[in-house]
C-alpha cells in the first residue's frame, strides 16, 4: 500500500509542470482538543463559492489552502454556539483574518459557531487560530499544479504527512465533497501539538479519482 501511495504522490509531483454535534449552547472552554480545518480554496469555489460570487474566489486573491476554522472538539461530538462571557472580536480582527480564511465574513461566522466554545476572547481565539494555521506546513506541490487533476484522496494525506513529519496518520483526515477534495483536518491539543483524532473526525475520504483544481 505504501508503494502505491508513494507512486501516486510521485505521479502528482511529476504532473506539475464528523458524526452529529452536541446541542448548541454548551459551556465555553469545555472541550478535549481542536480540529484545524484547511480547505482547498479552488475546489470550494468550484463547488459553491463561484455561485455565491465570493471575493475569496477572485484570482487576484491567489488562495490555496485556507483555514476553514479551528474547532473545539470532544472525543465524541463537538460544542457549538457556546455561552461565553468573553468579548467578541472587533471588526479589525475579523478583517485581518481574511488573508488565511478567505473572507472576514467566514471569520465572524467561525467565531460565533466555534470560537465562542474555546473559552478565549475573540482576539485570543484568532491569535490561536493563526498560530495553529502556521504550525502546519501546507504541501507546496499543490500550488504548482497548472491543470485540474484527479487523484486518490490518500495522495493528499501522504503529501501532508511528508510535509509534516510530526503528524501520524491518525492525526489527520482528508474529506471530499461532490467529487472534489474538500479539506485536510488536523487534530491539535489545546497547546497546538498534534494529537490523535477522535472517532467523529478520523473518517477519511475513500475516493480514488477526486477532482483537484489548480490555484486560480
Amino acid at each position: 500500500m505504501r508503494r502505491v501511495l508513494g507512486a501516486a504522490l510521485a505521479l502528482l509531483i511529476s504532473s506539475v509542470s464528523c458524526g452529529p454535534g452536541l446541542a448548541d449552547g454548551e459551556p465555553a472552554g469545555e472541550f478535549d482538543y481542536y480540529v484545524l480545518a484547511l480547505s482547498w480554496s479552488p475546489n470550494w469555489c468550484a463547488i459553491e463559492g463561484d455561485a455565491k460570487q465570493s471575493p475569496q474566489c477572485d484570482p487576484s486573491e491567489d488562495h490555496g489552502w485556507v483555514m476553514h476554522g479551528l474547532w473545539p472538539q470532544f472525543h465524541r461530538g463537538w460544542p457549538s454556539y457556546c455561552t461565553s462571557a468573553e468579548r467578541n472580536p472587533p471588526r479589525h480582527v475579523t478583517n485581518s483574518m481574511a488573508d488565511i480564511m478567505g473572507t472576514s465574513g467566514l471569520a465572524w461566522y467561525q467565531w460565533k459557531k466555534h470560537g465562542t466554545c474555546s473559552g478565549l476572547s475573540g482576539e485570543d481565539y484568532f491569535a490561536t487560530a493563526r498560530a495553529a494555521y502556521n504550525s502546519v506546513t501546507r504541501p507546496a506541490v499543490f500550488r504548482k499544479l497548472k491543470d485540474t487533476v484527479t487523484l486518490p484522496a490518500a495522495v493528499v494525506e501522504a503529501a501532508f504527512l511528508k510535509a509534516n513529519p510530526t503528524l501520524e496518520p491518525d492525526m489527520l483526515t482528508i474529506t471530499c465533497r461532490d467529487g472534489f477534495i474538500q479539506e485536510a483536518r488536523v487534530c491539535l491539543s489545546k497547546d497546538l501539538s498534534p494529537v490523535p483524532c477522535g472517532r467523529d473526525v478520523i473518517r477519511d475520504c475513500r475516493l480514488t479519482d477526486a477532482q483537484f483544481d489548480p490555484v486560480r
